[in-house]
């Protein structure tokens, strides 16, 4: 019985209409190296832009619950303002997302320092991380796009020759697919991720603080000034961090909370609920939902242990939008599913070490609908 029902799903996944994908330019970079833009788009008309650059999803079209297709990320409408952007709007992140105390770690005895970009700490693989390389993209069979980057040994000083390669595939139900893989021929840390900022009433359509989120956790991690975790899990009863039944983030989101002041918002991870933790078993992370004018849904399911949920927090009107649009504070949240900041530092943490003969192997998915 298990066997059949392996093949008919595998009939339905190899009968499913596949998404159509197109490439063209997106400029240079200041060094010369060329840029290639790829459109995904279903039989539905749900639409996924995503660039070489950081393998950036510069665009997310959505259905709203009048049909109607919705660009819901932020980000901008040139090459030159991503190469030059700071808020990694829905860049692939790497090698290590989120923050490493003081830029050190130490693994299998040997001590390694990573750039300090974020206050003391590191943040995002540093200087240049994986958001600010050209990636190499192959055309699957059926609409998938492949984006592979080789991190050298020493790269922003981690160690290991790392081949990373990530696979975004759009279903025909509304689910787009993030997929993770990478070896290493050295020991070596990692924790990939997107950096996408959602706005399901579109992207500069105002703030998200009115906006329904659910999370999924009975825990999170507090942070001390430079948002580390302290080491502690909290339970989010009686927090302003509970978000186990739908909230929205502007609810709580000024209260007189010390997390709240820490993170100027909600910049934290969660420790997700989960029936297991096996690789490629996908659970449900979190849920937001507009409830005003779109009625838009994002479901974000992942076989990762923890998700940083950010709220723009940082985002201060500097940064010029697409159409023009500025970005105010809370114009935008984050969903990254991921291992614990810190990690590397944290004995008590999953462990995010990679070792030559492994296969680092992760999958996220955001599916939409409409209500």
């Amino acid at each position: 019985m298990q066997l059949r029902l392996l093949s008919l799903l595998t009939l339905v996944t190899l009968t499913m209409p596949a998404a159509t994908l197109q490439k063209s330019d997106f400029g240079k970079t200041p060094d010369g190296a060329a840029v290639a833009i790829y459109t995904l788009k279903n039989s539905k008309g749900m639409e996924a832009k995503i660039i070489t650059w950081g393998g950036a999803i510069v665009s997310l079209k959505t259905p709203d619950r009048t049909g109607a297709m919705g660009d819901i990320v932020l980000g901008y409408d040139t090459l030159a303002d991503y190469v030059a952007g700071k808020s990694y709007f829905g860049a692939l992140i790497g090698r290590y997302g989120n923050r490493i105390a003081k830029g050190k770690f130490t693994l299998e005895g040997k001590s390694y320092s990573v750039p300090v970009n974020n206050g003391d700490n590191a943040l995002h693989g540093g200087i240049r991380g994986f958001d600010k390389r050209v990636w190499t993209a192959r055309e699957l069979p059926g609409g998938d796009l492949e984006l592979t980057y080789k991190s050298k040994d020493g790269e922003e000083g981690y160690p290991g020759n790392l081949t990373a390669t990530v696979t975004y595939t759009l279903t025909d139900d509304n689910r787009l697919r993030i997929h993770y893989v990478a070896v290493t021929d050295k020991p070596t840390v990692l924790n990939l991720t997107n950096h996408s900022y959602f706005n399901l009433k579109g992207a500069g359509e105002g703030d998200i603080l009115g906006e329904l989120v659910m999370l999924n956790a009975d825990q999170f991690l507090p942070v001390d000034a430079g948002l580390i975790p302290t080491g502690e899990l909290r339970l989010v009863d009686g927090t302003p961090f509970d978000f186990r039944h739908a909230r929205t983030p502007g609810e709580r989101i000024a209260q007189t909370d010390e997390q709240l002041k820490l993170g100027k918002g909600y910049d934290h991870n969660w420790l997700l609920n989960r029936p297991d933790m096996n690789p490629g078993m996908l659970s449900l992370a979190a849920r937001v939902e507009e409830p005003g004018v779109t009625g838009r849904v994002m479901e974000i399911y992942t076989d990762q242990p923890g998700i940083q949920f950010y709220t723009g927090n940082f985002l201060d009107g500097t940064d010029k939008g697409k159409g023009g649009k500025i970005y105010n504070q809370h114009a935008g949240f984050c969903f990254e599913t991921q291992h614990y900041p810190d990690s590397p530092n944290q004995p008590k943490f999953p462990s995010t070490e990679l070792k030559p003969g492994q296969k680092y192997d992760t999958i996220t998915e955001w599916r939409f609908s409409a209500k």
